[in-house]
């Protein structure tokens, strides 16, 4: 059983394959952590906590003379507010009185032999008999306030989610403040944090950072997940590397206002809380209502950050990544953005399908401009209708003939978005999240729609569907290219405005499930200007997310390391597009740009009709080599080799296969030096006694993991090896 419950002893165990997490109801009924961490077999861990009458951490009355007994000291599951703990808390409300004490004891446990689920909002899921669910009921009875706290755990994945609900039972109202959906308690150990922090067009770059006495804080309060942190973090061991020690991972699965905060208390315990951006949110509940806390994802591994990645993949990949295209094979296809910008009609449009479909493409992706009044970004958006006189076509005949050249079809929209110059605009200004009698901050001449509001996502669904309906459309990019400001709803009380941010986020999860639930066959990619809402959150109903707005070769192999951490090859969107680079100037090898975007879903941004016919060649190859070497790619194990923040030389990365018969090795020469050295990497993943072939040359796996490999010396700027390596003979 992956839950064990020893009532005489009030112990809780959650067992996964290789982890153990333990809890237990202590004096006072305080729901106690004792242990997260390897594997432990059949012990009572509450030897650990070993109370101590500290200065200045005072007692609950329950406890008598016991002095040593404070929630100042004593690692807990759910920490209050406004009680002798002084540490970061979990929760803030304020009850009928307007205070915001909250204390919560235990009450009662349950087990559920399946998932818990979230309504209304994304989470993992059961494929069948994979996770139990241990909830655990909190009361503070002075507040009249019930938490529930959710542990599901999925045996064989190492992974347990954590969520939480809350229910006010007075008689009047209560308003929520903070609302952490993980509390986590290290009582020993010294730690580093690992972040993913960033800018537009720079996203997901790792920091590594010791752990101070206080707190470190991360966060979003942009109204997505933003390109500025994300909602993943690894606390590890000092001596924590790929393949060795400790390490804690932790990925929120919600896409707006987010914060992680870390504390060293007196006594160098850890405490580690994540959940909604607590900072302009709160959340008013009347007698017997319910707020549900978005889900966090917990792992734990001895192995290093490339066990805990791992880890993360295959329950992203495997158990909250959905729809048709969950496993299936994404098409190969070309996006016009860069090739044409605004500036196309049909017949471009065919043209550039003509010439893709030679070289092996398989979709054209219409992106921004084909709809309303839209030859700029001034303009437009909200008026989601064909501009038939602009594309000099209905989009059904632009459709038919990409398809007639053999190609799929998708197209881009930003339906959260709207531009004061269109029609919609107009019709709604009510519609925008805009403070009365204060001029908007604008940000790419765009306004937010208000996705909390039940007529805007009813139009929305209508708008997109229409569309949709009106020709054989199988992709949709759906982006998001501003962050929020002006954060006010004309549909809520001023009492209530702090309950505008989490309603957007409910309202665009609303509408998107009703948008990929309609068209299960249609391939939907995230994008908030590229990575600005990478997060486990949006890959419920996209299983893939559009990696950045930086194309250039080199800076993404900064942003595709960063992004491994916690998110699946196969969820990355990565194109080859032009050189000189669009966002750098750089100037980089159509060979090096396809082995770094294979790292990733693979395509094209650029415009065919200038590459020459040598470029052309390359192309095919790189198009038939991704396909030969899709399986691994996606469905295997992703090795980090080097890296890239460290390592100004090269960058190298592995892919191999579960049964360890193939692998894909990758190197990318960043600083080309004259007089150079050997560039020399050890492979990984490999079995130690099998032999591996690599051209015409026979290694053994543990040859190549521990002597090593040595590349081919090129001379270029910027130049990239891929090796396909197959096994030969198993010993």
């Amino acid at each position: 059983m992956a839950i064990r419950i020893d009532d005489s002893k009030k112990l809780f165990t959650l067992q996964t394959k290789n982890t153990t997490y333990q809890m237990q109801v202590g004096k006072c009924d305080v729901l106690l952590h004792l242990y997260y961490g390897k594997k432990v077999e059949n012990d009572n861990l509450d030897y650990l906590i070993k109370p101590c009458d500290r200065g200045f951490s005072g007692n609950p009355c329950e406890a008598g003379d016991e002095r040593g007994y404070s929630l100042d000291t004593l690692p807990q599951e759910f920490s209050g507010y406004g009680t002798s703990d002084f540490r970061l808390n979990s929760v803030a409300v304020s009850g009928e009185n307007g205070s915001l004490s909250a204390d919560f004891r235990y009450v009662s446990h349950m087990i559920l032999d399946k998932k818990h689920e979230i309504p209304a909002m994304p989470s993992l899921y059961d494929n069948g008999s994979e996770a139990q669910t241990l909830a655990v009921v909190l009361e503070d009875k002075a507040a009249k306030l019930r938490v529930t706290l959710y542990y599901s755990v999925f045996e064989e994945l190492d992974v347990i989610t954590r969520a939480a609900d809350i229910t006010y039972l007075g008689e009047q109202e209560a308003v929520i403040s903070k609302a952490m959906s993980l509390c986590l308690d290290l009582p020993y150990g010294n730690y580093d944090m690992l972040h993913f922090y960033g800018r537009h067009a720079m996203e997901r770059q790792l920091e590594r950072t010791p752990l101070m006495h206080g707190t470190r804080a991360i966060g979003s309060k942009r109204g997505a997940s933003s390109h500025h942190h994300n909602p993943f973090v690894i606390l590890c061991e000092r001596e924590a590397s790929e393949d060795y020690g400790e390490c804690y991972g932790a990925a929120l699965v919600y896409s707006g206002n987010f914060t992680a905060e870390v504390e060293v208390d007196q006594v160098d315990q850890t405490r580690f809380v994540m959940g909604i951006g607590s900072e302009y949110f709160s959340w008013t509940l009347k007698k017997n209502e319910v707020f549900h806390m978005p889900e966090a994802v917990l792992s734990y591994t001895d192995k290093g950050f490339t066990a805990l990645s791992h880890i993360f993949h295959r329950a992203f990949r495997h158990n909250l990544c959905r729809g048709d295209y969950k496993l299936k094979r994404r098409p190969i296809l070309i996006n016009n953005w860069e090739a044409t910008y605004f500036d196309f009609n049909k017949d471009k449009l065919v043209e550039i399908a003509k010439t893709a479909a030679e070289l092996g493409v398989e979709m054209l992706v219409m992106d921004d401009g084909w709809f309303g009044k839209r030859d700029n970004d001034v303009s437009g958006l909200g008026d989601w209708f064909v501009n038939e006189k602009k594309l000099g076509s209905t989009l059904k005949e632009l459709v038919d003939e990409v398809n007639g050249q053999g190609l799929k079809f998708g197209i881009w929209f930003e339906p959260e978005m709207i531009s004061e110059d269109s029609e919609l605009y107009k019709e709604h200004p009510e519609w925008v999240l805009r403070v009365p009698n204060k001029l908007p901050d604008r940000s790419r001449f765009q306004l937010v729609l208000d996705m909390s509001r039940d007529d805007v996502r009813d139009y929305l669904f209508a708008s997109i569907s229409s569309v949709l309906d009106s020709a054989n459309i199988e992709y949709i990019k759906w982006d998001m290219n501003r962050s929020m400001s002006d954060v006010y709803s004309n549909a809520l009380p001023a009492e209530k405005q702090g309950e505008a941010s989490h309603r957007y986020m409910l309202g665009l999860y609303d509408l998107l499930e009703k948008i990929t639930s309609k068209y299960p066959h249609v391939l939907l990619e995230g994008c908030s200007g590229g990575g600005g809402r990478f997060d486990a959150g949006m890959l419920y109903y996209s299983p893939q997310i559009w990696c950045s707005d930086n194309t250039d070769a080199i800076e993404r192999i900064k942003i595709q390391y960063g992004t491994s951490f916690a998110y699946p090859i196969s969820s990355v969107g990565s194109h080859v597009s032009a050189s000189p680079n669009h966002q750098t100037g750089r100037h980089t090898p159509l060979k090096t740009r396809g082995v770094v975007a294979m790292a990733g879903s693979f395509g094209y941004e650029l415009d065919l009709s200038k590459m020459t016919e040598e470029e052309k060649v390359c192309v095919k190859e790189q198009i038939e080599d991704f396909k030969k070497y899709y399986d691994v790619i996606q469905d295997g194990n992703y090795y980090r080799l080097t890296n890239p923040f460290e390592n100004h030389y090269f960058s190298a990365w592995q892919f191999v296969s579960e049964d360890r018969s193939k692998a894909l090795f990758n190197i990318v020469v960043t600083h080309v030096e004259g007089n150079a050295r050997a560039v020399h990497c050890k492979l990984k993943g490999l079995n130690e006694t099998s032999l591996y072939r690599i051209n015409d040359r026979i290694y053994t796996g543990s040859a190549l993991m521990h002597a090593g490999f040595v590349v081919d010396k090129e001379w270029s700027d910027y130049p990239a090896e891929q090796y396909y390596i197959e096994e030969v003979e198993k010993r």
